[in-house]
C-alpha cells in the first residue's frame, strides 16, 4: 500500500512502550501495525467487507447475550483486548463465552498492548 511502511520491532516497541490510551483508543491501530510488522494484511485491506476478517466481530455468547470479538480472522483466530492493566484471564475467559460462534478458531488471543498471550483452540494432547 502506498505511505504505508513495515516497521522495525524496535519502532513498534517503542511507539508502544508508553503509551496510555484505553483499550477503545488503541486496540485497532496496535492490531494494524502488528500486522505491519510481521508483513500480514489489515482486516479492510483483506477483507473490505468484513466477513471473514474484521475487527468487533459479533458472536453470540453461550448465555444467549451478544458480543464481539475485538478481532477475528475465520479459521485463523479471535482476539480479544484490555486495557494495559488488565487481566489477560478475563480476555480468554471472554473469548471461551463466544468461540464456538466464531467457527471454533484455532488460536485465541489475549492482548494488554505490551502483552499477547496465545493459546491453542484444540486443548491438551
Amino acid at each position: 500500500m502506498v505511505g504505508m511502511t513495515t516497521p522495525t520491532p524496535q519502532a513498534f516497541v517503542a511507539k508502544w512502550r508508553f503509551v496510555q490510551l484505553k483499550e477503545r483508543s488503541a486496540y485497532q491501530e496496535h492490531f494494524i501495525d502488528l500486522c505491519r510488522l510481521v508483513g500480514q494484511p489489515a482486516p479492510a485491506e483483506a477483507d473490505p467487507a468484513g466477513i471473514n476478517y474484521a475487527f468487533e466481530f459479533g458472536a453470540i455468547k453461550q448465555s444467549g447475550a451478544r458480543g464481539f470479538a475485538d478481532v477475528f480472522q475465520r479459521g485463523c483466530f479471535a482476539l480479544e483486548d484490555k486495557g494495559k492493566h488488565a487481566d489477560l484471564n478475563k480476555a480468554y475467559q471472554q473469548l471461551l463465552q463466544y468461540h464456538e460462534a466464531l467457527f471454533n478458531p484455532p488460536l485465541l488471543i489475549a492482548n494488554l498492548l505490551r502483552l499477547l498471550i496465545i493459546r491453542s483452540n484444540y486443548g491438551e494432547g
